[in-house]
């Protein structure tokens, strides 16, 4: 065995051989035991981070449960946004588990995956709270390179996050695009990190962005990833304050309403 494969097993992959293990398969093992008819999901569909906000559309009885969701450990909502149904899941919390979710959903036929994620500032030149959409994303986590080569970050795509920047100026938050740190370990981050990645340019600091991007990136998906910024380690007011002005349900139909429109430019000859 060589030094890298002892020491560095996270990097040592061939990324071109194909997986052991499929979301299809895991998709047809959850039919086959409920008994699920093989209906596509919603074409867009939002991974939430908190719950918080599903769990207000489901008690205005806004968001419905999605039961042909193909899936052992989530359940999905679905809404219907300017017509077109949308689907929610929640506590889709760290790279690895969103990852998972968002393989499962373009197996069975979304289209776009936005994932909202909670996040904590680092950049002094963004307000709080605010919301940042990533255009890149620091890669201090894992499930990224299992995707993609080693790299030092790793880019969104690019129509996807210039339409979110859009929709999401009118909830009434300040609106910022850039990089965002992703790391799989919060309670690791430390003051030397904060000021190393803001002086690189990161806005914020979150758990999802470089997994998604990068699983976006090697299976030609569409996603987007727009963090809602509500906490920083220098920050004197009030923790974890997402706006009282801000409306969740208006936010999270601005999203949709940017994927829907993804979806209808990727249609265009």
């Amino acid at each position: 065995m060589s030094l890298k494969q002892q020491l560095l097993p996270l990097f040592d992959h061939d990324l071109n051989e194909p997986p052991a293990f499929t979301p299809e398969a895991l998709i047809e093992a959850v039919r086959n035991r409920r008994g699920n008819e093989a209906r596509p999901v919603p074409r867009v569909c939002v991974l939430e981070f908190d719950g918080d906000l599903t769990d207000q559309l489901v008690h205005k009885s806004i968001a419905h449960k999605y039961d042909e969701w193909a899936c052992f450990h989530t359940e999905m909502f679905a809404v219907n946004v300017d017509g077109a149904l949308c689907g929610v899941i929640p506590r889709t919390i760290g790279g690895p588990y969103s990852v998972l979710i968002a393989e499962q959903l373009i197996a069975t036929g979304a289209q776009v995956v936005i994932g909202l994620t909670s996040a904590g500032r680092v950049s002094r030149t963004i307000p709080l709270p605010s919301l940042v959409v990533a255009t890149s994303a620091l890669r201090d986590e894992g499930t990224s390179y299992h995707y993609l080569p080693p790299s030092a970050t790793v880019e969104a795509p690019v129509e996807i996050a210039a339409i979110l920047a859009k929709e999401v100026a009118a909830v009434g938050l300040p609106v910022s695009t850039g990089l965002v740190w992703t790391t799989d370990a919060p309670y690791r981050e430390t003051l030397s990190q904060l000021e190393r990645h803001a002086q690189a340019g990161a806005l914020a600091v979150e758990m999802q962005a470089a997994s998604l991007f990068a699983f976006a990136a090697a299976r030609n998906a569409t996603v987007g990833i727009i963090a809602h910024v509500t906490n920083a380690v220098d920050h004197d007011g009030e923790a974890f304050d997402k706006g009282a002005e801000v409306d969740e349900e208006v936010l999270f139909r601005a999203i949709c309403r940017a994927g829907l429109l993804a979806v209808r430019r990727e249609r265009l000859p």
